[in-house]
């Protein structure tokens, strides 16, 4: 057997491992006529919910005051310059 070969059946067994169970978990034209299933809506976290509420407009009422404009400049591989606009500084300092 080849090298070529053993990859191949390596290759075809590890397929049938991964689908032995598909033909169990296929719907059958039976169980498909019992109705939709209709998921059921989980209850938001409080906790959750109260934090987001009180963190949004606490976060609108700063960002503009912290917001700096950016240099913005890209590097080659798609990030930007994290200095102030118009920075006096040669080099580029990306995040």
């Amino acid at each position: 057997m080849s090298k070529v070969d053993a990859q191949r059946a390596m290759r075809e067994a590890n397929y049938a491992r991964r689908h032995a169970g598909d033909a169990a978990r296929r719907v059958t034209p039976a169980a498909a006529d019992e109705g939709p299933v209709v998921p059921t809506a989980r209850p938001r976290s409080t906790a959750r919910a109260v934090a987001a509420e009180a963190v949004s407009p606490a976060a609108e009422a700063v960002s503009p005051a912290v917001e700096v404009e950016r240099c913005g400049h890209q590097s080659m591989n798609g990030r930007s310059c994290t200095r102030e606009a118009a920075h006096p500084e040669k080099s580029h300092r990306y995040s």
